[in-house]
């Protein structure tokens, strides 16, 4: 991988994070692959994410999840160098909203943070949820 720009979008130390896998042959590999053939053939939305017959919700809202991540992760990944402590000093949903951290650990009151630290910081945490075994468990 010898293009500069490459080497930035996939450094995992920067925002990158590689995509969670499901272990090929168990249940949620089997549903990952009907997610992504649904998706990928131009169908009604409603239809796509619609529960198969026979399959339990909460391994088919678990797929998205991570689906969704995935795909959110890859999208800041591509932007992320285009916004800087220097520019992007605010988390902001425009002018009127601007968005503070808040977690159990170093910031007890929602603090305000630059975007990029923000996202780091959310992009984190929702990993952690993700690999919860508690909340996502990888063994059905």
């Amino acid at each position: 991988m010898s293009n500069p720009f490459l080497k930035q979008v996939f450094n995992k130390d920067k925002t990158f994070r590689p995509k969670r896998k499901f272990e090929p042959g168990t249940q949620r590999f089997e549903l990952h692959k009907k997610a992504q053939a649904s998706l990928n053939a131009g169908l009604d939305l409603k239809l796509a994410v619609q529960l198969p017959p026979g399959e339990d919700l909460n391994d088919w809202v678990a797929v998205h999840v991570v689906d969704f991540f995935n795909r959110v992760n890859l999208i800041y990944g591509t932007i992320s160098d285009g916004c800087t402590e220097e520019s992007c000093p605010v988390m902001s949903g425009g002018p009127k909203y601007e968005y503070r951290w808040q977690d159990e650990h170093r910031f007890r009151k929602p603090t305000a943070l630059s975007a990029p630290r923000y996202m780091d910081l959310l992009m984190d945490w929702i990993e952690v949820q993700i690999n919860n075994e508690d909340l996502f468990p990888t063994n059905v």
